[in-house]
């Protein structure tokens, strides 16, 4: 079974964010298993810290950092932020960051991009909160025209830049493929111009692939909307999957932690996985519990069978 456009569906996977403190070399450790297993990418969260009532406060690794790590190795396994913040750097910056890991990664890097969720981490870091989508649409004009043009000069509301250039420019010439992580309708009305892929989080639609039509309506009628042929924008979405020893994700925010995960035999698994692609799913990004290098090695079977099914 093939996702939309008749392409095989990819399955990416979700390192650790804040589940538990995990350090580099195991971080390094499954980065490498989950690319020898056959899986198709690998994303990291963009959060700086996380406070939930009743709980400690937690916060993962710096995205940017270890996506650099990552690049350098790694060698078949796209990588991107699931998605990155765009209030967390200024955009100009966030897209030298973005060039520089691709021409690490020698033109692997899938940039995700939202306009930030947590009012916790922008106050504690300085970051303004208030206007998120008005300078979310800004910092996506100067960080898409910056690694797919080259050059910029802009003066908005909430960022100016003046004459500037992304030298040098990474392997590839058009730059790396933008993704956009958001189900709310002006967020979508502002990027499925230019997009090259969509993502939803699972809790969007409670983990439940029945349920997920609903969220891929609003973007079909966003692309209706700006005039974008929908079949132009790669769908893809977070799958939450448990595996023996899981006892529920720890997620950042205490108040998604509903969802239903995906179990069961290796076989069962990959069921549910392909009707992803009968939805015209073309990556899922599984989100695992436990997230352990026995959870990435007990899922090679899976991505067997997808291969072997064609899906």
């Amino acid at each position: 079974m093939k996702g939309r456009g008749g392409k095989a569906l990819k399955v990416g996977i979700q390192l650790p964010e804040v589940e538990r403190e995990v350090r580099w070399p195991e971080l390094a450790t499954m980065a490498r298993l989950a690319e020898d297993v056959g899986f198709d990418a690998l994303w990291v969260g963009d959060h700086l810290l996380y406070r939930n009532p009743g709980e400690p406060a937690r916060g993962p690794w710096e995205a940017w950092s270890q996506l650099a790590a990552l690049a350098a190795i790694t060698g078949r396994v796209a990588i991107g932020p699931l998605v990155a913040a765009t209030s967390f750097h200024s955009p100009a910056m966030l897209a030298k960051k973005a060039a520089t890991v691709e021409e690490i990664s020698g033109g692997r890097l899938i940039l995700g991009l939202g306009a930030g969720w947590n009012p916790v981490e922008y106050a504690a870091f300085g970051f303004p909160y208030d206007h998120r989508v008005s300078r979310f649409e800004e910092a996506f004009t100067i960080i898409r025209t910056l690694l797919r043009e080259g050059a910029i000069d802009f003066d908005g509301d909430y960022y100016q830049v003046r004459e500037c250039e992304i030298l040098p420019r990474g392997p590839r010439p058009e730059g790396p493929p933008l993704m956009v992580g958001s189900q709310g309708a002006r967020m979508l009305r502002i990027t499925m111009p230019h997009v090259n892929a969509w993502n939803a989080w699972h809790d969007w639609y409670a983990n439940d692939v029945e349920a997920l039509p609903a969220v891929l309506a609003k973007v079909d009628a966003a692309c209706a909307e700006v005039g974008r042929d929908a079949r132009e924008v790669v769908r893809t979405t977070t799958v939450l999957v448990q595996l023996p020893g899981g006892a529920g994700r720890a997620s950042g925010n205490a108040e998604k932690r509903g969802a239903t995960p995906v179990r069961g035999s290796s076989e069962a698994i990959a069921a549910r996985l392909r009707a992803y692609a009968d939805h015209g799913i073309g990556e899922v990004q599984l989100v695992l519990d436990p997230i352990t290098a026995d959870s990435i090695e007990r899922l090679a079977p899976v991505l067997a069978l997808l291969r072997e099914q064609g899906t």
